[in-house]
């Protein structure tokens, strides 16, 4: 993370708080702290004034943060509770409108903040603010997508061997998650989902104790984080000759991501992107067996801004990163999903996974 960088992301924040009309605004989600600071540590709270900005965090982290923070941010190592530590610093600075990050706060940080400021601090709701600055990735997070997205690609054709009857589910994700870190992964985005039979009929299924068999559906949907940024790709194969209504079903959702895929263009509603490949699923008469969104922006979190979803009015802007991947799941006979990252750019969609997209079967 550049001093540079940080900077600009800062002043953006500061012209948001002087047209709130606040003095001050209070960051708590971690990976605000690190798009903002580059403090990568497990306890900070950020407190960004209109002239100064001060990270308050442990002793844990003393040497870390004098090592990641960027310039024009100020340390501050507390003992006790950082909310508390916050709470005086505020009683001792000239401000009276405070906007916090209420969404990441519980109920009972929030009445702690409130108890350590008095009644001299009148707080408002900054909803959405980051948010809205992360959904467009500038050129070093989409390199870092990237990155992460060609890690995916290549654990998915080194374990694509595994996939035979016998094998376990946590077996094979062990694999995969170990082949992340092996090609630089930090490690995986989230739980690596690998579903075989009517097991895959569970879009957010997790690997069992249970080995593979012959003629069976296999969902492998994996994430890797690399530069602290998510990959995301999810691949549907079939163990044997696999029954020409599965092939049918394959090619029905494959021809609907497509659809998703040629819809997804700059002032495009998210929603219309949904809607795209929900009426291919419709015409093949599996529309009810779609029960997702179509897709979901990803960067420092696997979820994120825009939702590619039912009646999403959000328009789509060169810079956002998103998953594109419908499916189907029938719970007699398993499921498929074909999942993809995808930078929409002025002329459209592009993809940032390479993984092949026919149906395999082994």
């Amino acid at each position: 993370m550049t001093d540079s960088l940080c900077a600009r992301r800062l002043e953006r924040l500061r012209r948001r708080l002087r047209q709130a009309g606040a003095d001050a605004l209070l960051v708590v989600h971690r990976p605000h702290l690190f798009y903002l600071t580059g403090f990568t540590g497990d306890a900070g709270i950020l407190l960004l004034g209109t002239e100064q900005a001060w990270l308050f965090t442990d002793g844990r982290f003393a040497f870390q943060v004098g090592q990641e923070l960027v310039a024009g941010v100020e340390p501050v190592v507390v003992r006790g509770p950082l909310l508390r530590a916050v709470g005086r610093h505020l009683r001792n600075q000239p401000v009276r409108r405070v906007a916090v990050e209420t969404a990441y706060l519980s109920v009972s940080q929030y009445e702690q903040l409130q108890q350590a400021t008095g009644h001299r601090v009148r707080w408002l709701k900054a909803q959405g603010w980051i948010e809205a600055m992360r959904r467009l990735k500038d050129a070093a997070e989409i390199a870092r997508i990237r990155q992460a997205a060609a890690v995916v690609d290549r654990v998915f054709e080194e374990v694509l061997p595994l996939l035979r009857p016998g094998v376990r589910e946590v077996d094979v994700a062990a694999e995969v998650e170990y082949r992340m870190r092996r090609h630089g992964a930090q490690g995986p985005a989230f739980e690596t989902i690998v579903a075989a039979g009517r097991h895959a009929a569970l879009p957010h299924a997790r690997p069992r104790a249970q080995a593979l068999e012959a003629n069976q559906l296999v969902v492998l949907d994996m994430g890797a984080i690399l530069g602290h940024y998510c990959s995301d790709l999810t691949r549907t194969v079939y163990l044997g000759r696999a029954p020409m209504r599965i092939r049918q079903w394959y090619r029905a959702v494959r021809q609907a991501q497509q659809a998703a895929l040629e819809a997804l263009r700059p002032g495009v509603a998210a929603g219309a992107v949904d809607r795209a490949a929900r009426q291919v699923l419709h015409r093949h008469g599996l529309e009810k067996l779609f029960v997702h969104s179509t897709g979901h922006g990803i960067g420092l979190e696997i979820h994120e801004e825009p939702r590619l979803g039912r009646g999403q009015r959000m328009l789509l802007r060169p810079g956002m990163v998103v998953t594109v991947e419908p499916g189907i799941y029938e719970p007699q006979t398993g499921g498929i999903r074909i999942e993809d990252d995808v930078l929409v750019t002025e002329r459209g969609a592009e993809l940032l996974t390479a993984a092949p997209r026919t149906f395999l079967e082994l």
